[in-house]
């Protein structure tokens, strides 16, 4: 083996490995997904949630190591994206909730009374960028 191809290897290895403990020290150490668990009342479903985070892991990465193209029917498309939203969003907010992030950020920009405007902000926000993003970007 030449010295590139081991460079390679250890490079890929090391980024694996430090991509592995960010992710694990983010669900762990933080306690998104025991939170998560907590405002759903699925405390008793917690075991499908760390299987289904395990799975789609390693179904990820497997994928985006291979050159895998579906095939898939457009309307097939439209629940999958809403199930990847409803995740994506839940762990966001489960995360902001984690951090406190705003009380403390109302707090600093004094409108405590007033938090439900800074969260629709948000979300109104996020979903304008989202669209901006696919209606001017992704190529259909």
């Amino acid at each position: 083996m030449t010295g590139r191809i081991i460079f390679g290897i250890f490079a890929g290895l090391a980024g694996g490995f430090a991509t592995g403990a960010g992710f694990v020290a983010f669900l762990t150490v933080l306690g998104v997904i025991p939170r998560l668990t907590q405002l759903t009342k699925t405390m008793k479903m917690i075991h499908y949630y760390e299987g289904a985070i395990i799975a789609g892991v390693v179904a990820g990465t497997w994928f985006g190591l291979q050159e895998t193209e579906f095939f898939l029917p457009q309307v097939l498309l439209i629940p999958i994206g809403l199930a990847d939203g409803v995740f994506n969003g839940m762990l966001a907010a489960a995360l902001t909730e984690v951090l406190n992030v705003f009380p403390v950020l109302s707090k600093r920009i004094g409108i405590q009374e007033k938090i439900i405007y800074l969260l629709m902000a948000l979300v109104l926000g996020k979903i304008a960028g989202s669209l901006f993003q696919w209606i001017y970007f992704v190529d259909m």
